[in-house]
């Protein structure tokens, strides 16, 4: 098998290709918009995390086109191997001097050189290993399947980081689905899951409040409804058309993660609904790609992983946006390609540079 083949050039999805690099560069300028006031107050530069975003897009676009140029099948050998080299990553940020504790949590790996979270990778690695596994024709591996997730999930949420966690769940279930799951099983499922959301929701204090915030939005308007509400005041400001790019109020310390989770509002506020919609049509048009890709890809696996990846760019966004909009309780999940982080930025470019693989060797029609 030949690691590169670069012959296939001619054959990448280049609509894809555009529509990921005009998503990241809005993405680079949204960062810099929407971070000029909490970068002025902690670093006392104003270009830092537009800085730090255009460092790890050029990383992001090294690694999306080695990955776009190696074979897709050296995956589905190396899956296991990766699969158990991500779990052991993901216990490492309990230990001591090694993981990051920040906000409240351990989510991060000093790297040295680079600050790794390993729940981004996680997302990555489950589905190589799930379509791998998935591509082989078994019975009966509905147990071993739940196990294999509630353990990778299972670690993530423990971190804490339920929405991250819900986003690997959204995938492996996407998968089962796409692998040709009995539907009985997935009217066991979905049951089952949300009331497990229900109840880790209830369980804890802060989770239990961002619920009764989302069904009372006026509740606690200064504590726990506090960033929804900002959110909505951003969205709502922006009307038709926007109030003019880098005109946002909001960004001026009211509205926290501004550049991260809450980027979107940002993004409402100064372009306006239309601009917003534009946004939302160019995810999905990213979506649309990927699931033809999936279509014409000229092996199970090869369709499967395609459809992991495309499935969770739609699921990741899907969250973001259904949050920021109060849809859905508020869960803190960066938006693809345009939210300011390195390793969510890294793995996604790198994911995708595995769908432009296997573009270059779809099926010709």
């Amino acid at each position: 098998m030949k690691l590169f083949r670069m012959k296939q050039i001619r054959h990448a999805d280049w609509w894809l290709i555009v529509g990921v690099v005009l998503m990241a560069a809005f993405g680079l300028v949204m960062v810099y918009d929407s971070s000029v006031a909490i970068a002025l107050r902690d670093f006392s530069n104003q270009y830092y995390f537009v800085r730090e975003q255009a460092k790890w897009l050029a990383i992001g676009g090294m690694a999306c086109f080695i990955f776009s140029v190696v074979d897709y099948h050296v995956w589905q050998k190396l899956a296991l191997p990766l699969l158990l080299v991500t779990i052991g990553l993901l216990l490492i940020v309990f230990v001591p001097g090694v993981g990051i504790h920040a906000l409240g949590a351990r989510r991060w790996i000093n790297m040295g050189f680079f600050v790794l979270q390993p729940a981004e990778l996680a997302k990555l690695v489950l589905v190589m290993y799930l379509s791998a596994w998935f591509s082989q024709p078994e019975k009966k591996r509905f147990g071993a399947f739940l196990l294999l997730v509630s353990v990778v999930a299972g670690l993530v949420l423990v971190e804490p980081d339920l929405g991250t966690s819900v986003i690997i769940l959204g995938i492996a279930l996407a998968l089962y689905f796409f692998s040709g799951a009995p539907a009985y099983q997935f009217l066991l499922l979905f049951p089952v899951t949300l009331v497990m959301l229900v109840s880790l929701a209830v369980a804890s204090p802060y989770r239990f409040r961002r619920l009764t915030t989302f069904l009372n939005p006026d509740i606690d308007p200064q504590g726990a409804s506090y960033q929804i509400r900002q959110i909505l005041i951003g969205l709502g400001s922006g009307g038709l058309f926007g109030v003019g790019l880098g005109r946002s109020r909001q960004k001026y310390e009211y509205l926290p993660e501004a550049n991260t989770d809450s980027i979107f509002a940002i993004i409402g506020e100064e372009i306006g609904f239309v601009g917003a919609l534009v946004v939302i049509v160019m995810f999905l048009f990213i979506v649309w790609r990927g699931f033809r890709i999936a279509k014409l890809a000229p092996d199970v696996f090869g369709r499967m992983l395609a459809l992991g990846i495309s499935s969770w760019i739609a699921i990741q966004s899907g969250i973001n946006l259904s949050s920021a909009v109060a849809l859905i309780p508020f869960t803190g999940v960066p938006l693809p390609l345009i939210s300011y982080g390195g390793s969510s930025l890294i793995i996604l470019l790198s994911a995708l540079g595995i769908l432009l693989n296997i573009s270059r060797q779809r099926q010709r029609v």
